[in-house]
């Protein structure tokens, strides 16, 4: 049933329709799209004497890089590494780790925890940038209570979900792209002779010629930094209707980037208002700000989704610390992360009190999306590789885009004392989470011990079963395991049950969850250990699936009982319980860091962290979906290194 599905979704987004096309305008293109209220301020200075060499050579870069960058790169290229319709940089990641998995799993946790930075930043930048507008009016106004309002309200209403308000985004784009693409052709009618930048001469004169020009590059990147968002929200809206809205959104940013450049050979000198603001007829220039404002929110709003879906991704494949998930809509594949929603709120807001004004924030703005680029170029080629690509097409297009990525990164650099250091500090700080939390379960899962279960340990466990003399614990007992192999289990799970008081149930089941590559996968396999004692369930379910253990139990055991699998006919409890499947319990088993330890200083650092962040975590029963009235919940002590024999002095 989900297969059919996932199909029927995967057909419906592989057709180009209106509807299909107005979504993607909605959701995919906020970032990239408000890019020009605050591109060129970050290039020219309140007060400087435009030079025709920069202004002509900045347009022409911006349109190369568009072309370059967001085309080429992402929407012809990257958006063929489809994951059974889902994209973005753990998606990718996800297509080759079995290819790739040691280098490929260090490149998406550094392009991720720097896309997820690149979300701290963008909505202060693109909310201030619209605000700021009202100064021409207001010159002395403080935006810095307007934009922290905004930004609250905007991270308050996550919780509620977005499938009424969503509904507006796709028409409110529209109008947005239309305004700046016919304001920009209304400016550029004064001055078509600007179009002559489409001739990349003009850009490589001012990287090469002009004074300090190729440093210029870290202002100029910005009219791609939403670039990133196409393929991670492809899932959403698929591929071919970002293809074809691409084509209007794209001429609608070069009009008005061409409109601005007009603007500023016409008025020979900058101020200190946007030049986007400038080309604006003063008639309607109250409702420009008021669309702008509208902009930059659906863009925030968009990328803090997309954040969402990224932790979602991360704490599925076992990179990020498990967090409460919510699902507040009927959309599929909209959520909503607490944890994730007030922490990125309290950061927005620093960097809003930190900065105060839009043009501080382009200091910090440009240099983590640079990273994630890298990062997914890597990918990409990893990608490529692994699907067998003729190396004739792999390597010019790798060196291309590596050449152009590292030349933005070189000059982003210089950002780094200006206020880049936060970005690369937030990053890092995502990035070390991550490595720690991966880390550590792969260190713990290497401790685990497991016996098995034939013939010792299954005739035990039936013997048990089978007694009428001990207390019934629970007519089904639940354990998770990490064993993918049914004849095996572990120690700490055999100790549980036959360490006093022993836990006698009718019906023992051992549930393994393999999280897939598909990231819809919704499936299970029964392995009967002994028929009507025990079983062992491997679930197969998608990283983009909600795993409702309590719920899939419940329908497992009806289906068997159904088809005969499980009978409980000869169980006296049954003609007395009200629920058909008789009572069940979840028992999670946790350890914890041994006393006994004798750790080196990193390492019990290391360790100790890793069990921090499992403290800051949701616990198993809130990550697995069941209900905690059926779970119970046990401790283990887990020695990485054993102490030295102590020896004791016995006093008489």
């Amino acid at each position: 049933m989900e297969t059919a599905t996932h199909t029927s979704v995967q057909q419906f987004q592989s057709q180009v329709k209106v509807a299909g096309l107005l979504i993607a305008t909605g959701i995919v293109f906020g970032d990239i799209g408000t890019s020009p209220l605050y591109t060129y301020t970050a290039i020219f200075d309140p007060g400087e004497i435009i030079n025709p060499t920069k202004a002509l050579g900045v347009l022409s870069c911006v349109i190369w890089t568009l072309t370059l960058q967001t085309t080429i790169k992402y929407i012809l290229i990257t958006l063929q590494a489809d994951n059974h319709g889902e994209g973005g940089i753990f998606s990718l990641y996800a297509l080759i780790k079995r290819y790739y998995g040691k280098w490929a799993v260090i490149l998406a946790i550094l392009g991720g925890s720097f896309l997820v930075a690149d979300g701290i930043i963008t909505p202060p930048i693109s909310v201030a940038s619209a605000i700021e507008g009202l100064r021409l009016f207001y010159p002395h106004l403080d935006t810095i209570p307007i934009i922290i309002a905004i930004l609250i309200f905007l991270f308050v209403i996550q919780q509620f979900g977005t499938q009424k308000i969503g509904k507006i985004f796709g028409p409110v784009m529209v109008l947005w792209f239309s305004f700046i693409g016919v304001i920009g052709l209304l400016a550029l009618s004064k001055n078509f002779s600007v179009l002559k930048a489409v001739n990349p001469m003009y850009g490589i004169n001012l990287l090469v010629h002009y004074p300090k020009g190729f440093w210029l590059l870290g202002g100029i990147f910005l009219c791609t930094t939403g670039a990133e968002a196409l393929y991670s929200d492809m899932g959403h809206v698929g591929r071919n209707n970002i293809r074809v809205s691409w084509i209007f959104i794209k001429t609608s940013l070069i009009l008005s980037y061409a409109g601005q450049t007009a603007w500023l050979l016409s008025a020979g000198k900058a101020n200190s208002l946007s030049p986007f603001f400038n080309i604006v007829p003063l008639p309607i220039y109250i409702p420009a700000v008021v669309l702008s404002t509208f902009a930059t929110i659906i863009a925030s709003q968009a990328l803090i989704s997309g954040c969402f879906t990224l932790a979602n991704e991360a704490i599925h494949l076992g990179l990020w610390p498990r967090h409460k998930i919510i699902f507040p809509s009927a959309i599929k594949g909209q959520l909503y992360i607490p944890f994730f929603n007030w922490s990125l709120m309290v950061a927005c807001i620093g960097v809003v009190l930190y900065f105060k004004e839009s043009t501080k924030m382009e200091a910090a703005f440009g240099l983590s999306v640079t990273l994630t680029m890298l990062s997914t170029t890597f990918l990409i080629t990893l990608f490529m590789l692994s699907r067998r690509w003729s190396l004739a097409a792999i390597i010019p297009t790798m060196l291309m885009f590596l050449a152009v990525e590292s030349s933005f990164l070189i000059a982003n650099l210089k950002k780094i004392a200006e206020g880049g250091w936060i970005m690369l500090l937030m990053g890092s700080a995502i990035a070390t989470i991550m490595l720690i939390w991966r880390r550590g379960r792969i260190t713990q899962n290497k401790l685990i011990t497991y016996s098995e279960w034939e013939p010792e340990n299954l005739e035990k466990l039936v013997e048990l079963s089978h007694s009428t003399t001990i207390d019934t614990y629970s007519t089904h007992l639940i354990y998770f395991t990490f064993s993918s192999q049914k004849g095996k289990i572990e120690n700490k799970t055999l100790n549980s049950i036959f360490t006093s008081p022993l836990k006698r149930a009718d019906v023992y089941w051992f549930f393994y969850v393999k999280i897939t590559d598909d990231p819809y996968t919704l499936q299970y396999e029964v392995h009967k250990l002994s028929k009507n004692d025990a079983y062992h369930i491997t679930f197969r379910l998608g990283f983009r699936v909600e795993p409702k253990l309590d719920l899939f139990f419940r329908k497992i055991v009806k289906e068997l009982m159904e088809t005969g699998e499980l009978k409980r006919d000869d169980c006296e409890e049954i003609k007395f319980e009200r629920n058909p499947i008789g009572g069940y319990k979840f028992v999670v088993v946790n350890s914890y860091l041994s006393f006994d330890n004798q750790l080196p200083f990193w390492q019990n650092l290391f360790i100790n962290s890793y069990y921090n962040l499992k403290s800051v975590g949701v616990r198993e029963d809130v990550n697995f979906g069941l209900d905690p009235s059926n779970v119970v919940f046990e401790k283990y002590p887990l020695v990485y290194t054993s102490t030295d024999k102590v020896k004791l002095q016995r006093v008489q």
